[in-house]
């Protein structure tokens, strides 16, 4: 069992920038696909981003790509999203999820065994 854990969410002017980090525990981080996740109100949970367990791969929504980084540092047992010129379109509760199996750039959700709780980013017009 894989626990995760979101922090670094909160309310911010479009333009800026925030970084959400995602800690690990109960299982062997550095062996797990891991990816970010949103949903906004009233819609379906979405893909953000995705970062391979064995190079460090990245794979990245296009509506974030340019502006979103997705990194880890599995000395750490942590992965992190920084979102830079955020907008409003992005406000929305941010998922991280974990993966075992299947292909790291892969976007379906059902792939990913485990979630955390969610972390809510705001961005204000």
């Amino acid at each position: 069992q894989v626990l995760l854990v979101e922090s670094g969410g909160g309310l911010v002017q479009a333009g800026g920038s925030l970084r959400l980090s995602c800690a690990a525990s109960g299982g062997t981080f550095s062996s797990y696909h891991m990816g970010w996740f949103r949903q906004a109100p009233g819609k379906e949970r979405e893909f953000v981003a995705a970062i391979s367990w064995s190079n460090g791969a990245t794979y990245y929504a296009d509506s974030v790509k340019g502006r979103f980084t997705i990194s880890r540092d599995n000395a750490k047992n942590t992965v992190y999203l920084q979102m830079n010129s955020l907008k409003p379109e992005d406000t929305a509760v941010y998922y991280c999820a974990a993966k075992r199996y299947g292909f790291y750039w892969s976007t379906a959700k059902s792939e990913y065994r485990f979630w955390g709780q969610g972390t809510q980013v705001t961005v204000s017009s």
